[in-house]
């Protein structure tokens, strides 16, 4: 694939993944070029960040799939991260295996429709998990299901709350979303079935 990987990031919140891709350019571990930030809300801090970063951004309501789309075809874009997307988003076939999300949680477990944020964390304590971690993978037109490209772990403390885990989980997400772009810009992701085989090139 050609370099650096062009890419489109998709927010509703803050943007601490928007800004970790940002800072890993920056300090040249991540050759992406961010094409488009699109938000589904005008008032979040990471729309913020991607205009101070001079990041073309639109706000769009997250029912206009296709208005999207369309923006991220102009724009030429080989991956779509979502990056706190808190929308459904259908996916066209166009771009089936080229969008994808990360999950504060290892999936399958507590995934699903209305699991976000500190609520996969609170969900994770409630069940007396004593590990946890995060999952990047690729998004299907189901929520939470589509096929895993990496995990990376963490342990669940005795005197955790939803916020102080989702710290110890949000600094694994900062090396698993990266690894994966990484994975994906050399060519090196084979999506089989549910399965995503990751090459040794």
């Amino acid at each position: 694939m050609a370099s650096p990987l062009k890419i489109a990031v998709l927010l509703s919140g803050s943007g601490r993944t928007l800004q970790n891709f940002l800072d890993e350019k920056a300090a040249g571990r991540l050759d992406v070029s961010i094409e488009r930030v699109i938000s589904s809300r005008a008032d979040v801090l990471g729309v913020q960040r991607a205009r101070d970063a001079g990041i073309s951004t639109q706000i769009i309501n997250p029912q206009q799939c296709g208005e999207i789309f369309d923006l991220i075809d102009q724009a030429n874009i080989d991956l779509v991260c979502l990056a706190g997307w808190m929308c459904f988003l259908e996916i066209p076939a166009r771009y089936s295996g080229r969008v994808m999300n990360i999950h504060p949680a290892l999936l399958p477990a507590f995934g699903g429709k209305g699991m976000y944020g500190a609520k996969v964390h609170q969900a994770v304590l409630d069940y007396g998990c004593k590990i946890t971690g995060c999952t990047v993978h690729f998004v299907t037109n189901e929520y939470d299901a589509g096929p895993i490209i990496l995990q990376r772990t963490c342990p669940v403390l005795e005197d955790d709350d939803a916020h102080t885990l989702a710290d110890r989980v949000f600094a694994e997400e900062k090396k698993a979303y990266p690894d994966a772009l990484r994975l994906f810009a050399a060519g090196r992701l084979k999506i089989e079935g549910r399965r995503v085989r990751i090459s040794s090139r």
